[in-house]
């Protein structure tokens, strides 16, 4: 009969196996935030699903969703590295569910159509001021070296000791090369500015109530281009914040409307969306028959906000929207001037 282990040999035996470590303090806290990240990720790509935009937290989150789920990216990462094997699964679910949310806009460039190319052009300079009063000379210098045919100007504003950007347009000469504008000047969300080289007829502002009173939200006119009449309609949202969030989603609800009524072949629509591709309201608007220019291009990851050196862009808000009968063929992001936003310089073809 083979001899039985002692018990000495028996303990030896026992302090030879590998024994599964315990989490250390430190490692029990990571793993306890990891499942809270993937928690509340989870729970925002569920109501994304089932409730998309259906409050202004939901609102504002969506908005950023090409960031706002990267923190699952990591969580997958670490916790497949140390064998968390449920939490690393439930974080690639995460990160399956935003790529899945990425997928429209990532995957929306193409070619620019074959008309485009001996067809008639307009420049676009479109730009969200935030400056205070006065227009900022760095607008001006840009403006002079890109020579757009049309400029749309948001929260552009009047009054104060210089007599606003208005009056900064007329005093550097500006306004004698675009003879075609109309404005109302206000400081704050509600300003605006639409000036042309080309003939600009039709001027009309429309307004969404908000605190009891009409603010201002579009500005509709015609733009006599080479190649005919054009639709031009300049946007700007306000913010999704707890004050305006519900008059945020009926202005793009009014927009989407006025697309449907006009039509949108001949349409261009540009200006400060205060939303992205990750807003029910926004993709409402393509689903009407407009593209985005910029994720046209190729360039959806080209960001126009925050516009300063501490934080980079990190969303893209500003849009220039186009419909069938027009495409965009080049467009870019650029330093604003004393704005929290970037400014845009586009070139629009136009189909006869």
């Amino acid at each position: 009969m083979p001899e039985l282990p002692s018990a000495v040999e028996a303990e030896q035996a026992d302090s030879l196996r590998p024994r599964r470590r315990r989490p250390t303090g430190v490692r029990g806290g990571l793993h306890v935030i990891g499942w809270l990240i993937v928690a509340g990720l989870g729970l925002l790509a569920l109501l994304r699903l089932v409730a998309w935009d259906a409050a202004e937290p939901l609102m504002v989150l969506n908005a950023n969703y090409l960031v706002i789920y990267l923190p699952a990216w990591a969580v997958a990462a670490v916790a497949l590295i140390t064998r968390r094997w449920w939490l690393g699964a439930a974080a690639l679910v995460i990160v399956a569910a935003q790529v899945l949310f990425a997928l429209p806009e990532l995957t929306a460039a193409s070619p620019v159509p074959a008309w485009a190319k001996d067809a008639a052009t307009v420049r676009v300079f479109d730009a969200n001021l935030d400056s205070g009063w006065a227009l900022y000379p760095g607008y001006l210098q840009a403006i002079k070296q890109d020579n757009p045919d049309l400029i749309t100007f948001e929260e552009f504003s009047g009054g104060g000791p210089s007599g606003g950007a208005l009056q900064t347009m007329k005093a550097s000469g500006l306004l004698t090369r675009y003879r075609y504008y109309c404005s109302e000047p206000d400081f704050g969300a509600t300003g605006f500015m639409l000036a042309s080289r080309l003939r600009l007829t039709g001027c009309r502002f429309k307004t969404v109530r908000w605190d009891g009173q009409g603010i201002y939200y579009l500005v509709e006119a015609t733009l006599w281009s080479p190649s005919g009449p054009i639709p031009v309609r300049m946007f700007h949202n306000l913010a999704p914040l707890p004050s305006s969030w519900t008059e945020t989603r009926s202005a793009l609800a009014a927009a989407d409307r006025m697309v449907r009524a006009t039509g949108p072949a001949h349409m261009l629509l540009v200006g400060d969306f205060n939303s992205s591709w990750g807003n029910r309201g926004f993709v409402k608007l393509l689903g009407d028959g407009l593209t985005d220019g910029a994720a046209a291009r190729g360039q959806a990851l080209d960001m126009t906000w925050p516009n300063g050196a501490v934080v980079p862009p990190f969303v893209r808000i500003d849009h220039v929207l186009t419909g069938s009968d027009l495409a965009v063929t080049k467009i870019s992001a650029h330093q604003g001037f004393g704005s929290d936003h970037k400014y845009l310089e586009a070139t629009v073809a136009i189909r006869r």
